[in-house]
């Protein structure tokens, strides 16, 4: 067989899933693997939702693209729908999570200069953080594993060790602008932030005059049980990132702002292609359907308790095996004891997808629309797993 034409940038698991229904995903030979993966945290509705097939069936049928030098009523309709379900005013809408919080970055720092001080474009990120691949997001997160052999690091940015106010008070200075932060790391681990540390940074915020920015592209549109992880800290930002969930599987995504923060943001000085595209809006204004209708995230957050409780009794008869259980809703961690590879491994086996993430973490992160018998039967698959792996442990000390 010819050499895959492909970069060789993922280490792809030996899979090829041709469709899905619901929580599963079915490979070419018919095999049957429960979705705990969601594309991380994508696939909000699950897999061929019918109403959001028959909304980008029927808006294939009439336009697919338009510029934006032109008004798109969808468009218009569903960030008058963000704005209302949020603390936002206005919205940009993007392709992906990373171009949103490129435009997020530029939001704050084109603030700070229409205001007449252009010296502050400095923002505050903290470590284990993840923003994105670009250039400017791979710097706000920090990791030297994603910004190695790409050159020096894009400059204004500023990090600060998880959770630690008092050197976040301490790298303040009068070139900072904001503070970044995932209200729970995915990539980091599935690290909570504390709601009074996020209480902590709004007054922090609010005291030297900086925008408080939220990354919510994971933890966004129902994942957690709000339909926006801030919604738990009782504080709001002026700057949020969305992308992920908010189009169901269908690429795109969101910067949402108030209008004081978006104040400097005039015709020209942003601009996309793509962004706001009729596709993507129809399957966008469809998952705000499903999402925000009564009830729907009452059932999130009633299936994510029985999911928790669930995983907190694997970890009181594994503990070789599951060292913590973490998260809000239904993104949740795993912190193995073991490699989380090998966690991961054992569990694809039985036929679940979970996703690895830092700090020796497998996330799960299933649609939204799993039911509790679902949750139960990730969980016993996950037991499988485990038992497997304590199998093995006892046959290397026999």
């Amino acid at each position: 067989m010819a050499e895959a034409a492909l970069f060789d940038t993922f280490s792809r698991a030996p899979l090829r899933f041709v469709r899905g229904e619901g929580v599963w995903l079915v490979t070419e030979s018919g095999e049957r693997y429960l979705d705990f993966g969601a594309g991380v945290a994508v696939t909000s509705c699950g897999h061929s939702h019918p109403h959001l097939v028959d909304t980008l069936r029927d808006q294939a049928e009439k336009v697919w693209h338009l510029s934006n030098l032109y008004e798109i009523p969808d468009q218009e309709r569903l960030a008058r729908r963000l704005a209302d379900a949020t603390f936002a005013d206005k919205v940009f809408f993007t392709n992906s999570g990373a171009e949103a919080l490129e435009c997020a970055i530029k939001t704050a720092r084109r603030y700070h200069y229409s205001k007449g001080h252009g010296e502050k474009f400095h923002i505050i990120t903290f470590e284990g953080a993840f923003h994105g691949r670009t250039i400017a997001t791979i710097a706000a997160g920090g990791q030297e594993k994603y910004m190695e052999g790409f050159g020096p690091k894009a400059q204004g940015f500023d990090q600060v060790p998880f959770g630690d106010l008092e050197a976040l008070k301490a790298a303040i200075t009068e070139n900072t602008a904001a503070i970044l932060i995932e209200p729970i790391q995915g990539e980091g681990g599935i690290r909570v932030v504390p709601k009074e540390f996020l209480q902590a940074l709004r007054t922090l915020c609010d005291e030297h005059g900086l925008l408080l920015m939220f990354d919510e592209v994971q933890t966004g549109v129902g994942r957690t049980g709000k339909f926006f992880g801030y919604e738990w800290s009782g504080v709001a930002p002026d700057i949020m990132a969305v992308a992920k969930g908010i189009g169901g599987g269908f690429p795109f995504g969101a910067c949402l702002a108030t209008a004081e923060a978006a104040s400097g943001m005039k015709p020209g000085v942003h601009g996309t292609t793509y962004g706001g595209n009729p596709l993507a809006m129809a399957v966008g204004n469809a998952v705000l359907d499903v999402v925000l209708a009564e009830g729907f995230l009452q059932n999130v957050r009633d299936v994510a308790l029985v999911f928790r409780q669930g995983l907190a009794a694997l970890k009181d008869r594994f503990p070789d095996v599951i060292e913590e259980i973490r998260g809000e809703g239904l993104m949740l961690g795993i912190k193995a004891k073991v490699p989380a590879g090998e966690l991961n491994t054992a569990m694809r086996e039985e036929h679940l997808l979970g996703v690895p993430a830092g700090d020796n973490v497998i996330r799960l992160l299933p649609p939204l629309v799993v039911t509790a018998e679902e949750a139960r039967d990730g969980i016993a698959r996950i037991e499988k797993a485990a038992e497997r792996i304590q199998r093995e442990q006892l046959k290397k000390t026999a």
